[in-house]
């Protein structure tokens, strides 16, 4: 059964580029960012395992944890990542699962026979500190993906989880927000958005965000 948003993350020990990992216990209380690849030696992937080593200090910032996986072993893994490296002009410091007895697959629904016969799909799973799943996402094999806009998910995640907000279509950190519709009374309109907002509709109001 596929897993649906909010679903609780399931557990795992898998083999990886840097030995066996129990998921619960590898995130502790961090978010993760869990990434999937169809096989090792794929050429749009190696330029995405490059893109996230670059932005792991990103990641940092948020307490952002990320974790690769592919079908191959972890010796394949491993020279794999010597080709990244080189090619992409990094270092890749985080792990890349080796799914082969496609164990993790299984449980995160990636094999779509439909696209990929028995390989994985190419999915992204953002899964917050309670191990909850709040983002799926994906993408055919001729597009590589975007994580620019991972980061502002997890950006916009971070702060709807803390404050009575939402974000607006090609929201960015730092930019105006939606005041969820719940809130109606004055006061406590005044007490959660001090900076005051912009009625656009009754249902549509705007507000500078609240942790800038």
């Amino acid at each position: 059964m596929a897993l649906r948003l909010g679903d609780s993350a399931p557990n795992f020990t898998q083999a990886s580029s840097q030995g066996d990992i129990n998921f619960y216990e590898w995130a502790g209380d961090s978010w993760v960012v869990l990434f999937s690849h169809p096989k090792d030696y794929t050429p749009v992937c190696t330029t995405e395992l490059g893109e996230v080593a670059r932005l792991q200090p990103e990641f940092d910032k948020r307490k952002v944890k990320t974790l690769a996986l592919s079908v191959d072993d972890a010796d394949s893994h491993l020279g794999w990542i010597k080709d990244i490296e080189e090619t992409q002009k990094v270092n890749l410091s985080y792990p890349i699962l080796a799914d082969g007895d496609r164990t993790v697959s299984d449980l995160y629904d990636m094999i779509h026979p439909n696209s990929l016969q028995d390989l994985t799909v190419r999915t992204v799973f953002i899964i917050d500190p309670n191990k909850k799943l709040r983002l799926t996402l994906t993408y055919p094999a001729s597009t590589g993906r975007n994580f620019n806009e991972i980061l502002r998910v997890i950006d916009s995640l971070q702060l709807t989880d803390k404050y009575s907000v939402a974000t607006p279509a090609n929201w960015k950190d730092g930019q105006d927000c939606v005041i969820v519709p719940f809130i109606e009374d004055p006061k406590e309109l005044k007490q959660k958005f001090p900076k005051g907002y912009t009625q656009v509709k009754t249902y549509l109001r705007l507000t500078p965000q609240p942790n800038k």
